[in-house]
C-alpha cells in the first residue's frame, strides 16, 4: 500500500508549445499595442505642429519687408518737350505717361522709353497744371489768358493675334477749347469733378477765384449742360498749394511757411475764410500738399523731412475742423512725395535721392533705399503700386517693387488707429467695404475680446449648474435616477450647434426680448421657490417625506420649476407696466443709457451655456463619483456630515477632474462657432454690456475666409485670427494642465 509521501506531487510545465506560442502572440499584441499608441500620440502631435507651422507659414508674409529692383532706365521720353510735371502708368506697367513743361502729353514704351504717341496742348503753353487724382486720370491745365482745359487719359485694350495691345489716347470731357475760369494769367490751380459738379480754384499774381460748374443733363439730347458761378476768394500771398476737399466743401489754400487758409465753399456766392491751421513746424518750408487716396485726408510734406497727416474730425457742436492725426520723420528734406492709387500709401523722395514708402494707417516705413546718385525731381506710383518711376537729371528710371501687405503692423492689430472719419483712435474691425478707397481695419482687438466676452457669459451660466448639478448627481442622487439622468445630460452634447444657433437666433432672443421683466425676475424667484419649497418639503410629516424613496427627491422640483418659470413668464407684462412704463427695453436705452440689441450676449451665455453644461457635468460626475468610497466613509464614521465630507474631502480630492472639466468646456466655449454666428450679431465692437452683441475669432473666421481673395492682406489676417486662437487654446491648456497636477499632487495623498 502506497503512502501519501510515496504520491509525486504534479509538475507544471510553463514550457510546452501552447504556452510558448501563448506567451508569443501576447508578446507580439504588446509590441503592437505600445508601437500603435505611441504612433498614434505622435501622430497628433506632429498634426498639431504642422497645423501651427501652416498657420505661420500664411501669416509670416505679413511682416516681411518690402523690396524695390531697379528694372530700366532711359533718357526722358521726348525730352524736347521739357521737364515732367506728372507721371504715371496705365494698369499693366507697359504704357507709361508724362505730362511736359510745355504741355505736351506723351505716351511711351515702359520697357524702354520709345515715344508711343505725342499729343500737344491744344492751347499752347500752360502756366498751372493740376491733377484732379491719380483714379480718375483726369488733369487740368492753366493759361494765361484765365482758361482752363480739362484732359483725361484713356486705355483702350485689344487682342489681335492674341497678342495684347494697349491703344493710349487723350480725351477732352469739356471740350478742347478750354473753360473761362478767370480774367487774369493763371498761375497756380486745382480741380475736383464729380457726376454733378466740377469746382476749380485758379490763383494768379495777385487774385484767386473759384469756378463751380453744375453738370445738367438734357433728357431730349442726352447732353451735358454746364452752368458756370464764379466767386472771388481773398488773395493770399505767396500761394504755394491749393487743394479742393473730395465733396468740394472746402477750399485749402496754404503758403510756402505752411500757413493754411480754409474757405467754406457749400455757398459759393459767399465764401467764407472757415479756420487758419500752420501745418508745418519751426522755420520749415511746405513742399507738398496732396490728398491721399480716397480724399478725405490731407498729407503735408514739409523741408525738415516731416510728413504729416490731416483730415476732418467733428468737434461736440458737430463742427468739423482740419485735425492733425499722425507723422513720419525723414532725416533730411524732401523734394517730393507721391501717393499709391488703391492703397493708403505714399511715397517720399529726399535730397540724397533716398525713396521711403509709408503706409498712413499703420505708420509703418516698408522702403527706405537709395534710388539715384543724381538730384530727384519726380516719383510716381504704378496704379497696382507694384512698380514705381523716377526722373533725375539723367532721364526716367523703372523700379518694381514688392510690397504686398504695408497696411498690416503690429500697432495696426493690437493697438488703436485713428482712422479717417472716426473722432477718435479706436479698435475696429472692418475688412471690406463697398468702394475702392475704403481704409481697411484690421484690428484683432474686438474679436479677440469677443471671445472672451462670449465664453465668459457662457461659462458664467454653465460652471455653476453643471458643478452643482454633478455634485447632487454622483453624491447625493439614488443610483437607480442616476443611471437615467447622467445618458440623458450627455445626450444633449450630441445636439448639433448649429441646431441650437438656429434656434437662439431666430426663436430665444425674441422671446427673450418681450420677456426680459421673465429673465430677470426668474433669476430671483426660481431660487428662492426652490428654497421655499424645500423649507415646507421639510415641515412634512416624517410619513409622507418617506413616500418618496432617499434620492429621488429631485423628481419633486421639476413641477415647481415648471410652474415658477411659467408665473415668470406670466407675469412678466404686469411687472413690466408696473415698474418700467411697460417699456423695460425703453428704460434700459433710455433711462439707463445701455444700449440693448436683440442678439447680445445674454442669448449667447444661455445657449452656449446650454451646449457646454453636458461637457462639465460629465467630466466633473466622474470625476467625484470616482472619489473611493472608502474615503467619504471614514470621513462619514469620523463624524462628520455629508456636506462637510463633501465639501472637505470630495471636493478636494476630485478638484483636479473638475478643473479639467471647467478648461475643456471654456475651450470648447472659446471656440464655438455657430451658435455665436447665428446669436450674437456678429458685431465686432469692445463693449462688455450683456445686451450687446460681439464677434468672436471662430466666428469672423466662418464668415470671412470664403470671401477673402487668396493671399492678399485680409486673408492672412484671417490666419493670424486662426493662429491667435490656436495660442490661446494651447496657453489656456497648458496653464490647465499645470494646475490639474499640482492640485493632484497637494490632494493625491488623501
Amino acid at each position: 500500500m502506497s503512502t501519501q509521501a510515496d504520491q509525486k506531487i504534479p509538475e507544471l510545465d510553463f514550457n510546452t508549445p501552447a504556452l510558448k506560442r501563448h506567451r508569443k502572440v501576447r508578446a507580439l499584441k504588446d509590441r503592437s499595442a505600445t508601437v500603435g499608441i505611441a504612433i498614434g500620440g505622435s501622430s497628433v502631435i506632429l498634426a498639431v505642429l504642422l497645423i501651427c507651422f501652416y498657420l505661420l507659414y500664411e501669416v509670416a508674409p505679413l511682416f516681411s519687408g518690402a523690396s524695390i529692383e531697379p528694372k530700366e532706365a532711359y533718357t526722358l521720353p521726348s525730352e524736347e518737350s521739357g521737364k515732367s510735371l506728372y507721371l504715371t502708368t496705365e494698369e499693366q506697367m507697359e504704357v507709361g505717361f508724362r505730362v511736359a513743361e510745355n504741355g505736351d502729353m506723351i505716351f511711351f514704351n515702359v520697357a524702354d522709353g520709345s515715344v508711343i504717341k505725342k499729343v500737344q496742348n491744344p492751347l499752347g503753353n500752360p502756366t498751372a497744371f493740376a491733377v484732379e487724382s491719380d483714379t480718375s486720370d483726369l488733369m487740368a491745365f492753366g493759361y494765361a489768358d484765365g482758361r482752363t482745359l480739362v484732359v483725361k487719359q484713356e486705355y483702350k485694350i485689344t487682342y489681335p493675334d492674341g497678342t495684347r495691345l494697349i491703344t493710349p489716347s487723350i480725351v477732352y470731357p469739356y471740350g478742347d477749347e478750354g473753360v473761362q475760369a478767370a480774367d487774369f494769367p493763371i498761375r497756380m490751380m486745382s480741380v475736383r469733378n464729380s457726376d454733378s459738379r466740377m469746382t476749380v480754384a485758379v490763383v494768379g499774381d495777385s487774385s484767386a477765384q473759384v469756378v463751380r460748374l453744375d453738370k445738367d443733363v438734357n433728357f431730349i439730347t442726352e447732353e451735358v449742360e454746364l452752368s458756370e458761378t464764379k466767386a472771388s476768394i481773398p488773395f493770399v500771398d505767396d500761394t504755394y498749394a491749393l487743394l479742393i476737399s473730395g465733396d468740394q466743401r472746402y477750399l485749402y489754400v496754404a503758403d510756402r511757411s505752411g500757413a493754411m487758409n480754409e474757405f467754406d465753399l457749400r455757398d459759393i456766392d459767399n465764401v467764407t475764410l472757415k479756420d487758419q491751421i500752420d501745418l508745418v513746424k519751426d522755420d520749415a518750408q511746405l513742399v507738398s500738399m496732396r490728398y491721399l487716396v480716397g480724399k478725405s485726408s490731407v498729407m503735408v510734406a514739409d523741408s525738415s523731412g516731416r510728413v504729416s497727416q490731416w483730415f476732418n474730425v467733428r468737434d461736440d457742436n458737430n463742427v468739423e475742423h482740419l485735425t492733425f492725426i499722425r507723422d513720419v520723420q525723414q532725416p533730411v528734406g524732401l523734394v517730393t512725395m507721391a501717393m499709391e492709387h488703391r492703397r493708403k500709401g505714399f511715397a517720399t523722395l529726399d535730397e540724397r535721392g533716398v525713396v521711403a514708402i509709408f503706409n498712413a494707417t499703420s505708420s509703418r516705413q516698408v522702403i527706405d533705399e537709395k534710388l539715384t546718385d543724381e538730384t530727384g525731381r519726380l516719383i510716381s506710383f504704378s496704379p497696382r503700386a507694384n512698380g514705381l518711376l523716377l526722373e533725375d537729371g539723367s532721364g526716367l528710371h523703372f523700379f518694381d517693387v514688392d510690397n504686398e501687405h504695408p497696411e498690416v503692423s503690429w500697432s495696426s492689430i493690437w493697438g488703436k488707429v485713428w482712422y479717417e472719419g472716426y473722432q477718435e483712435p479706436t479698435y475696429t474691425w472692418q475688412s471690406s467695404a463697398a468702394n475702392n478707397d475704403f481704409e481697411p481695419k484690421y484690428s484683432l482687438m474686438p474679436l479677440a475680446f469677443g471671445t472672451i466676452k462670449a465664453a465668459f457669459y457662457a461659462m458664467l451660466m454653465a460652471v455653476p449648474l453643471a458643478i452643482c448639478g454633478a455634485i447632487y448627481t454622483a453624491y447625493f442622487m439614488a443610483p437607480a435616477l442616476r443611471r437615467k439622468v447622467k445618458p440623458v445630460i450627455e445626450l444633449m452634447e450630441a445636439l448639433p450647434t448649429v441646431i441650437l444657433g438656429f434656434l437662439a437666433g431666430l426663436f430665444f432672443a425674441p422671446f427673450l426680448e418681450e420677456n426680459l421683466a421673465a429673465a430677470f425676475s426668474i433669476l430671483v424667484v426660481l431660487p428662492v421657490g426652490i428654497l421655499l419649497f424645500a423649507f415646507l418639503w421639510s415641515r412634512l410629516p416624517a410619513s409622507i417625506r418617506w413616500m418618496v424613496p432617499e434620492g429621488w427627491q429631485p423628481l419633486l422640483l421639476i413641477p415647481v420649476v415648471v410652474l415658477l418659470g411659467w408665473f415668470c413668464v406670466a407675469m412678466s407684462p404686469v411687472i413690466e407696466l408696473s415698474f418700467f412704463d411697460g417699456n423695460i427695453r425703453g428704460y434700459i436705452t433710455n433711462d439707463l443709457g445701455i444700449t440693448f440689441d436683440q442678439r447680445n450676449a445674454l442669448v449667447v451665455g444661455f445657449a452656449m451655456g446650454f451646449a457646454v453644461i453636458p461637457t462639465i457635468f460629465s467630466i466633473t460626475e466622474d470625476a467625484i463619483f470616482s472619489v473611493p468610497k472608502a474615503l467619504t466613509q471614514g470621513s462619514l464614521a469620523l463624524g462628520a456630515t455629508y456636506w462637510q465630507t463633501m465639501t472637505r474631502v470630495v471636493l478636494p480630492t476630485a478638484s483636479p477632474g473638475i478643473f479639467s472639466a471647467v478648461m475643456i468646456g471654456m475651450g470648447r466655449a472659446v471656440g464655438e462657432t455657430m451658435i455665436v454666428l447665428m446669436a450674437t450679431g456678429n458685431t465686432p465692437i469692445m463693449d462688455f454690456n450683456i445686451f450687446e452683441g460681439m464677434r468672436t475669432l471662430a466666428a469672423n473666421l466662418a464668415v470671412e475666409v470664403p470671401e477673402s481673395e487668396v493671399g492678399s492682406s485680409h486673408y492672412r489676417i484671417l490666419f493670424l485670427a486662426a493662429f491667435v486662437l490656436f495660442i490661446f487654446t494651447f496657453v489656456v491648456n497648458t496653464i490647465a494642465e499645470t494646475v490639474r497636477q499640482h492640485l493632484r499632487k497637494k490632494y493625491g495623498s488623501l
